[in-house]
């Protein structure tokens, strides 16, 4: 019985401590809810952010005409049933982008989550994250590695993540957003990109 009144009295704290941080956490940072603790993100380096400017554009040219739902980088909120997340990029379908408004500040969880792994973060993307993502029902999810320039790309089965290899060419081919396609190297060079989204633009 001591044991059971102990794990109450640390699920009440951590109840707590994640209403307080719902209430203090602002829009100026990257601030994220793991483990009963509030972590604030450090800034990002350039090939950090160089990717998700790449990516983005290209899922949300192919997402946004076909109306297939919402694509959302960087400090986007998604609350899972123990902790809060922003990854770098989100994917909601259409069922779940219905019950997002303008004033939303909690998402729900996305359908398919893009990490770009940093130093300070790598980690949490591919532990606790990783653990979460799966248990929770991400269907699809993808771990860049912008310093060796790689992608990992996870497709959930029966709750879990099978290993996957690192890429370092080809076309990755989701699961989750219907007939998506990108090249790899698009997401790590600028002429590559460029193309990329030219081909995606021409399609629509």
């Amino acid at each position: 019985m001591e044991h059971v009144a102990e794990l109450q009295r640390v699920i009440a704290l951590e109840r707590q401590r994640r209403l307080k941080f719902y209430e203090e956490v602002t829009e100026s940072g990257k601030w994220e809810f793991i483990n009963g603790e509030a972590m604030m993100q450090s800034p990002a380096l350039n090939r950090h952010t160089a990717v998700v400017g790449r990516l983005v554009p290209l899922l949300r040219a192919h997402v946004e005409p076909r109306g297939l739902g919402q694509v959302r980088a960087e400090k986007v909120l998604c609350q899972f049933p123990r902790n809060d997340y922003e990854p770098d990029v989100v994917f909601f379908g259409l069922a779940k982008s219905q019950s997002i408004l303008p004033s939303t500040l909690l998402h729900p969880i996305p359908d398919f989550i893009v990490e770009v792994l940093s130093p300070s973060t790598s980690a949490m993307d591919r532990g606790v994250k990783f653990d979460d993502y799966a248990a929770h029902g991400v269907g699809e999810y993808w771990i860049v590695d912008p310093e060796a320039e790689t992608v990992e790309q996870f497709f959930l089965e029966h709750g879990r993540y099978p290993e996957a290899s690192r890429q370092r060419e080809g076309v990755l081919n989701s699961k989750v957003i219907p007939g998506l396609r990108v090249p790899l190297r698009s997401l790590f060079d600028d002429e590559a990109n460029l193309k990329a989204l030219r081909t995606v633009l021409a399609g629509t």
